[in-house]
């Protein structure tokens, strides 16, 4: 069983940056690969970053790509999510998760951990 902490939420101006952090408990943390996804009030959980077992590898939304950064610190086991220029439309419940599956995934089916979701909130 992992458990995901997450931190870092908080209420921004438009344009301004924030960086998540998620400590998954465990000493494999090098065995998931890991991911952010956010919820929007009345809207469907959506993937935004995901980076792989080694940190080789990310992917990003469409929507976030050139804004948002995911990376991963194997010795702090801990995966960021730093996200510039945010915009009103970022606002959401993000979720830190994590799945032991190879490769990195874009649907929220594919992974197995979650967190407990931290607020971001972006005023206009």
């Amino acid at each position: 069983q992992v458990q995901l902490v997450e931190s870092g939420g908080g209420l921004v101006q438009a344009g301004g940056s924030l960086r998540l952090s998620c400590a998954p408990s465990g000493r494999t943390f090098g065995s998931y690969a890991m991911a952010w996804f956010r919820q929007a009030p009345g809207t469907e959980r959506e993937f935004v970053a995901g980076i792989s077992r080694r940190g080789s590898s990310t992917y990003y939304a469409d929507s976030v790509k050139g804004r948002f950064t995911i990376s991963r610190d194997g010795a702090k086991n801990t995966v960021y999510l730093q996200m510039n220029s945010l915009e009103p439309e970022d606002t959401a419940v993000y979720y830190c998760a994590a799945t032991p599956r190879p490769g990195v995934g874009t649907s929220r089916h594919e992974y197995d951990y979650w967190g407990q979701g931290t607020q971001v909130t972006v005023s206009s």
